[in-house]
C-alpha cells in the first residue's frame, strides 16, 4: 500500500503542509500512524479528502459544515437530499451576502458621490458618515 509524507500529501492534494497539519487538528483528515522516523504516513486517499474539502470551501462551506459533508460521504444510510439541504442553505447564505453587499456598494457609491474632492478632510462626507452613529 502506497503512502505519503507531508510534504507529497501537500504537493498533489494542492495545499500546504500547515494546510494538512491544519485539516488533520480540526477532525477532517484522519491523524495517520507514524514511521519508526516519526514522520506521519498518510494514505493515499488523503489526496481525495483534501482535494474534497479545498473544493468545499471554494464554493463557502465552512469547515463545520464540511466536516458534516465528509460525514454524509460515508454514511450509506443517508440520502442524496441531506447532502442538497446543505447546497440549498448555503446558495441562501450567498444570496444573502450579495443582498449585503450590494447594500454596502451602493452606500460607498453614494458617498463617494457626495464627496467633494477639494473640501478639507474634516468635511469629507465619507469620514463623516463613518463616525456618524445613524451614519450609512
Amino acid at each position: 500500500m502506497e503512502s505519503l509524507t507531508i510534504g507529497q500529501l501537500a504537493r498533489r492534494a494542492g495545499v500546504g503542509v500547515e494546510t494538512v497539519r491544519f485539516y488533520e487538528r480540526e477532525g477532517l483528515i484522519p491523524e495517520p500512524p507514524r514511521r519508526p522516523s516519526g514522520y506521519r504516513d498518510y494514505p493515499l486517499e488523503s489526496v481525495a479528502r483534501i482535494v474534497f474539502i479545498r473544493r468545499a470551501k471554494e464554493l463557502g462551506f465552512t469547515l463545520r459544515e464540511i466536516h458534516e459533508l465528509l460525514e454524509l460521504r460515508v454514511t450509506p444510510r443517508r440520502s442524496c437530499a441531506h447532502v442538497k439541504r446543505s447546497a440549498d442553505a448555503k446558495i441562501a447564505d450567498i444570496e444573502g451576502k450579495i443582498a449585503a453587499l450590494r447594500r454596502m456598494r451602493s452606500a460607498l457609491n453614494d458617498l463617494v458621490k457626495a464627496c467633494e474632492k477639494r473640501a478639507p478632510t474634516k468635511e469629507c462626507p465619507i469620514l463623516a458618515s463613518l463616525g456618524d452613529p445613524d451614519g450609512l
